[in-house]
C-alpha cells in the first residue's frame, strides 16, 4: 500500500478508507490474463479503480494514474470517466452498473495490447494500447504514452468522501 489511504476489512471484503491511496499486488506482474473484481459503491459519487499494466511496483499513489491504466469505478461519471472506461483514454459504454449497495463484477481481459472490460456480463470498453486517445488537460490525468504487456495490478482509494467494497479479486 502507498499513499495516505489505506483499505480495512469489513464483513470480509476490503473497504475503501481515507484518502488516495494505491493497494497493489507486489507478488507477480501479469501479462494475458484475466482480472475478476466483483465490488459495490456506496453512492453515486463513490470513485476508485483497478489499476493494471502497472510497469513497476509503486512508491507513491499516483503512480498507477501515470505509468498503468486506471480502470475506473464511478458511476456519476461520463463515458470517458465512468465504470468501465481507461480514465480519460477510452470511454466505456454507461448504465451497466448496478445501484449503490449491489454488487458488481467487472472482468478486464488483458491480451498483449488488447484490454477489454466487461461489467455484470456486457463488453463496455475495448481498448488497444496503440489507438489514439484524447489530448491531455489536467495534470490529474495519466501522461499519454504505451504501456507495458506485463505488469502489476492494484486498487485505488479516490478519496475520503468514496467509499467502495471489494469482495473478490481474482487473476486467471
Amino acid at each position: 500500500m502507498v499513499g495516505p489511504g489505506r483499505f480495512e476489512v469489513e464483513d470480509g471484503a476490503l473497504k475503501t478508507v481515507g484518502g488516495m491511496g494505491l493497494l497493489f499486488f507486489e507478488g507477480k506482474a501479469f501479462g494475458n490474463a484475466t482480472v475478476r473484481v466483483v465490488f459495490k459503491t456506496t453512492g453515486e459519487h463513490s470513485n476508485s479503480g483497478v489499476f493494471i499494466r502497472l510497469p513497476e511496483r509503486p512508491n507513491d499513489p499516483w503512480y498507477g494514474v501515470h505509468n498503468g491504466y486506471e480502470v475506473q469505478i464511478d458511476a456519476a461519471g461520463d463515458e470517458w470517466h465512468c465504470t468501465g472506461a481507461l480514465y480519460s483514454l477510452a470511454k466505456a459504454e454507461k448504465g451497466r452498473q448496478k445501484p449503490a449497495g449491489e454488487w458488481n463484477t467487472m472482468e478486464i481481459v488483458l491480451k498483449g495490447q488488447q484490454t477489454t472490460v466487461r461489467l455484470n456480463g456486457h463488453v463496455i470498453n475495448r481498448f488497444h494500447g496503440s489507438q489514439a486517445v484524447p489530448e491531455r488537460k489536467q495534470w490529474y490525468e495519466p501522461v499519454r504514452g504505451p504501456r507495458p504487456d506485463v505488469g502489476y495490478i492494484g486498487l485505488q482509494n479516490h478519496d475520503a468522501k468514496s467509499t467502495v467494497y471489494f469482495r473478490e479479486i481474482s487473476v486467471r
